[in-house]
């Protein structure tokens, strides 16, 4: 059977989109969004061609036109105008207008008679005028009447004239005919999220710590006043572990010690007992009028809050006596605790997300979401979500974003990278990463590389996590106090996301021996610190953080420029911004132990800078200005001086 409606456009390889748009892009708002597609047709006419986009399922579409690029390529741009869920699509239509002003052209030679174009023509632009309103339309029949005029008069060439001068190609490009046209289908989708998605600065810490009485339980009025310490050192969000009610049963005693002693505070993420679950908050840290101070003081000082999000129970949760379905249960019936071989979990209890009631399961687990955000909470660190569905995550962040989609998910997974990559596309908008152990040069570039420059960066954001309290990284272990300044660099300027857990400005770094892990681990109990101990590097995570908040170029996360650097142990990369207005070069010793010079060698080109130009390098963390020449630069590093550099490029 012939067809009756077939495409005479044809559009092919759009791009951005994921998986074939099985998956939305992320762009934070006010980004642009550039469209590129293959747009193509039988024949010789000309094409037009428009990126088109809306709030989803909007009625009307907004338009912004595409430019020919070469080889059939087109692109074309618009820019995300709120959060949550918008699609776009490519329109692509044969432009009769002017494909008759390019025939009509090549064919008004002296002596030709072009009547019967002129006819085609003035049926074009008599279509288009019958779009036209207001003032539009009277000039364009006003040109039409001039031209039938001039033909009626055998004028030919005032004719052609009206007809392709500068006016009329202006009105008809408003206008025009797009009939003979197609939509890219179906419209991909990317979702609009809020610039602290894309660009803040994290950190971690236990609200159980905050006292300043060696031994004493901390409470959230302790942590309004070192709320205060992490704004003065540049944080933008803060972020708490578990803050509920500890299990007793099998409570977990220092250094994850299977028999606790007395006074032992249990592992946080041990969530319950007979004072609550999941939506009740650890006595001991206060009540809920405290919490409402925490989050009025976390407001007023512009700080945000990420909770841990951890569907963990322990055996005390009223969610195994009154749910005990929910959970996994071995062949005696008895209820199976977690396990990650050799560790052992015995104060864990993980939920089954395959349970008969997975409607009243996961609809519970939606409702704690809910429940928090109520209450304040802004972002989830969501512990381990690549031990549960991905439909799951599909289905519970759609339905916060619902109704709240300014809400953000960090998904806390160490696994695999193609697990990673999906629990990002399924809706999570930040990730932790592997930068926690890519130490070397070649790995941190490659690594880099493939986040911030390749596919992942449409949809993956990785936040940059220099430690963690389940983490000690063998670099910081045995590389002290340059280690940590280094890591810091890296973390803070390779990407736009970046935190640290406490203690880290203060280099702790006494690993259980042979393991990542910390001795003595604040998992297991209080810690009471002195934020002023001599070694400390709170100044300089204090200035980096000051640096990030006023260079707009470190605040993009996609596309980090690495430069070459003669000697493996200085690695060198740039960001800028769009305009290059904004230039900042860094420049890291990678050995922790001894001095390290180089010669770097810039993409001049790519900045904009001649061969024989002098500029300025400012080192934002020296305050130390250098003057520079063309595309070569010297650099000296050593860990008893400085261990980077953070430049702010100035051309004359």
């Amino acid at each position: 059977m012939v067809p009756k409606n077939y495409p005479r456009v044809i559009i092919e390889a759009v791009q951005p989109q994921v998986d074939g748009g099985r998956y939305p892009i992320k762009r934070v708002v006010g980004e642009k969004v550039v469209v590129t597609a293959d747009i193509y047709k039988e024949g010789h006419d000309k094409l037009a061609a428009l990126v088109k986009y809306r709030r989803h399922g909007a009625p009307k579409w907004q338009e912004s036109p595409m430019v020919f690029l070469d080889n059939d390529r087109w692109q074309g741009e618009f820019t995300v105008p709120d959060i949550g869920r918008w699609e776009y699509t490519v329109e692509g239509y044969a432009e009769h207008y002017l494909s008759w002003v390019d025939e009509i052209t090549k064919k008004n030679l002296p002596g030709a008679v072009l009547t019967s174009e002129m006819l085609e023509g003035l049926a074009i632009l008599k279509k288009s005028a019958a779009l036209a309103v207001s003032e539009d339309k009277v000039q364009m029949n006003a040109l039409i009447a001039t031209i039938e005029g001039m033909m009626a008069d055998d004028d030919q060439e005032v004719a052609i004239d009206q007809g392709i001068c500068a006016t009329m190609q202006r009105l008809m490009a408003k206008y025009p005919d797009r009939s003979e046209g197609a939509d890219y289908s179906p419209s991909l989708e990317v979702t609009g999220i809020r610039p602290i998605a894309r660009f803040a600065a994290w950190y971690e810490f236990f609200p159980r710590s905050q006292s300043t009485v060696p031994g004493q339980h901390g409470t959230l009025q302790d942590c309004c006043r070192r709320l205060a310490e992490v704004k003065q050192m540049g944080f933008d969000v803060v972020y708490l572990p578990p803050i509920h009610p500890i299990g007793t049963a099998f409570r977990k005693g220092k250094n994850n010690s299977l028999v606790a002693e007395p006074g032992d505070v249990g592992s946080p993420w041990a969530i319950g007992n007979k004072r609550g679950g999941h939506m009740a908050l650890e006595p001991k840290l206060g009540t809920w009028d405290d919490w409402a101070k925490f989050v009025a003081t976390c407001r007023e000082l512009k700080i945000e809050i990420a909770l841990d999000y951890v569907m963990n129970c322990s055996p005390d949760h009223p969610y195994v006596a009154k749910h005990p379905d929910w959970f996994y249960h071995r062949p005696d019936g008895s209820i199976k605790y977690a396990e990650n071989p050799p560790k052992k979990y015995q104060d864990v209890y993980p939920l089954n997300f395959g349970t008969e009631d997975r409607e009243g399961l996961w609809k519970e687990m939606l409702k704690i979401f809910l429940f928090w955000v109520e209450k304040g909470v802004t972002t989830f660190r969501v512990d381990n979500p690549h031990t549960k569905p991905v439909s799951f995550w599909e289905w519970v962040i759609a339905e916060v974003h619902n109704k709240h989609p300014e809400v953000i998910f960090l998904a806390e997974a160490f696994t695999k990278p193609k697990m990673m990559r999906l629990l990002a596309k399924a809706g999570f908008a930040q990730s932790y990463t592997y930068f926690t152990w890519r130490d070397g040069k070649q790995d941190l570039t490659e690594y880099v590389s493939e986040l911030t420059a390749g596919p992942m960066k449409d949809y993956f954001t990785g936040n940059f996590f220099a430690n963690t309290p389940d983490i000690l990284p063998p670099i910081l272990q045995v590389g002290g106090r340059p280690a940590f300044i280094m890591r810091a660099v890296l973390a803070a300027t390779l990407s736009s996301v970046y935190g640290i857990y406490s203690g880290y400005e203060l280099c702790e770094n006494e690993p259980i021996p042979g393991k990542e892990e910390y001795l003595d681990s604040e998992k297991y109990e209080i810690k009471q610190r002195d934020w002023d101990a001599p070694g400390n590097i709170v100044p300089l995570i204090t200035r980096i953080n000051k640096i990030r908040h006023e260079r707009p170029a470190l605040h993009g996360y996609n596309d980090v420029v690495f430069i070459g650097a003669d000697n493996p142990h200085i690695i060198a990369y740039l960001k800028m911004t769009e305009d290059r207005s904004d230039i900042v070069v860094c420049v890291v010793n990678l050995d922790p132990f001894g001095k390290q010079s180089s010669l770097i060698h810039l993409p001049i080109e790519r900045l904009g800078i001649r061969e024989d130009e002098q500029f300025q390098a400012h080192d934002m963390l020296s305050d130390e200005r250098y003057l520079w020449i063309g595309r070569t630069a010297y650099v000296e590093l050593s860990p008893g001086d400085k261990m980077a550099h953070i430049f702010k490029l100035y051309r004359w």
